[in-house]
């Protein structure tokens, strides 16, 4: 929990959440874009949250699709949840 409480406390990180929120798979191009991150950047930003277990990745040839992991256990989803003030949409891998 404090792994994942470290992880959305930084700005760029949370907003990454808040995109990814909507339950859709998101490239690290698009975040980039809407981010203003360097390409390097939110690359380090993403992995921070893939080790924290808040998100998980898929290698679609050359691009690396985000999203919300989906086997995120209730009480991560609440804290999540309450960083973003927000709801979060949670899918399995569309297939």
């Amino acid at each position: 929990m404090v792994t994942a409480l470290s992880a959305l406390a930084e700005p760029t990180r949370l907003e990454a959440m808040r995109l990814l929120a909507d339950g859709s798979e998101h490239c690290v191009c698009e975040l980039v874009r809407r981010l203003g991150a360097t390409q390097s950047r939110m690359s380090r930003h993403m992995q921070v949250l893939r080790q924290a277990g808040l998100v998980v990745d898929r290698r679609d040839a050359q691009w690396v699709r985000y999203r919300i992991n989906p086997d995120l256990s209730p009480p991560l989803i609440r804290l999540v949840e309450a960083a973003l003030e927000r709801r979060i949409m949670v899918t399995e891998q569309a297939a």
